[in-house]
């Protein structure tokens, strides 16, 4: 489901009372919900979520590891998942029928999730598999729709993260010829690229012209990739490296592995959220840092290193707009709906395609 399909049957409009309401009369009412609902209640926070948001998540994450600790804690009747649709859809997948996952604002979206859609897979897979026959096994970013986690897995493929698509990628190598990495082309790239695999050996597959875009010949190609992209990372560019370095030699870039291959190129050190994290937190005092990634994590990875000179790569970067779409409004709407009984935009999958899903989620979870 696409942001505009989710806004459309969202079916609730943030009520106007939690508009004019000041932060601290909302804050005082998320602690005394929070304090009355107590372990029946679970928030769980990703990385690039607003401080606002963040200070009351009970466990903050990227996004396949909150969906795991959700599935973890059997406690929580409310998972309320501070995060996008596809994470939330995830924990639902993930955690008991008893459990309900709610998403405080269903316009939260991903971009780049919804640059793959089922009916465009489908029609890319048939054609693909009549260009190289039984030869390709599909690998899907956890940063993915459950339909295609579903279609992934009932095609014998698996899961990816950030943090072990090198593991991922090199598993689906040993299993067939040639993989179809969905949806962000950049990882699939920079993990292949790493792996030794080069540049003329992988294809892109342009789901709006039905087309594989490549150079060389049809059967060297190993990687095909799908045509998607996550629209906060694309905006780190070549440029920002090279004025940094002339204004700024002594600054470490490190990036996230979804930004373009020239990008991690240049970089000093790339890797997932949680690397770029433990790298910043195990740095030297004093040390000087440009992070190319989300904006929210970068402020706050400012304010938890004082002792460290930290910078956006970026300096117009902007947080994530689907990610922000979760705001201290919107937290406080869907646990004041728990606490009268009428429950807000839960997310709920379907059986069919969260049996399928389950499929793929665990042959990366036994692999890792």
């Amino acid at each position: 489901m696409n942001i505009l399909e989710m806004a459309k049957t969202a079916g609730n409009v943030l009520p106007e009372t939690y508009k004019v309401m000041t932060k601290e009369e909302m804050e005082r009412r998320v602690r005394k919900i929070k304090q009355q609902l107590g372990s029946r209640l679970y928030i769980p926070g990703h990385h690039y979520q607003r401080e606002e948001v963040i200070q009351f998540s009970d466990v903050t994450g990227d996004s396949l590891q909150l969906a795991q600790l959700s599935a973890q804690n059997r406690e929580a009747e409310y998972i309320v998942f501070c995060g996008v649709h596809f994470m939330a859809e995830t924990a639902d997948i993930l955690t008991t029928e008893g459990q309900t996952v709610i998403l405080p604002d269903m316009r939260a979206g991903c971009s780049m999730a919804d640059m793959a859609d089922i009916d465009q897979t489908e029609r890319a897979w048939t054609k693909l598999q009549s260009m190289f026959g039984d030869t390709i096994l599909p690998l899907t970013y956890v940063n993915s729709t459950a339909a295609i986690k579903a279609f992934v897995g009932k095609n014998g493929g698996a899961t990816v993260t950030s943090s072990n698509a090198q593991g991922m990628v090199s598993w689906a190598l040993s299993q067939k010829e040639r993989i179809l990495f969905l949806p962000d082309q950049h990882l699939g790239r920079n993990t292949a690229y790493d792996l030794g695999i080069p540049l003329k050996q992988m294809a892109v597959w342009d789901p709006h012209n039905d087309e594989l875009i490549y150079e060389g010949e049809l059967e060297d190609l190993k990687v095909l990739l799908w045509k998607g992209h996550c629209s906060v990372h694309e905006n780190f560019t070549t440029a920002n490296i090279e004025t940094l370095r002339a204004e700024q030699p002594e600054m470490n870039i490190i990036v996230h592995p979804e930004c373009r291959r020239e990008v991690v190129a240049l970089s000093d050190y790339n890797g997932s959220t949680s690397y770029i994290i433990n790298m910043i937190e195990k740095a030297k005092s004093g040390s000087s840092w440009a992070i190319g990634t989300e904006m929210n994590l970068v402020k706050r990875l400012i304010a938890n290193n004082p002792d460290k000179n930290i910078i956006s790569l970026n300096p117009n970067m902007c947080p994530c707009l689907t990610m922000n779409r979760i705001d201290l409004p919107h937290l406080l709407w869907a646990l004041e709906s728990i606490a009268e009984g009428t429950v807000i935009n839960p997310i709920k999958v379907e059986k069919k395609i969260a049996d399928n899903a389950i499929l793929a989620l665990n042959r990366m979870l036994e692999r890792v």
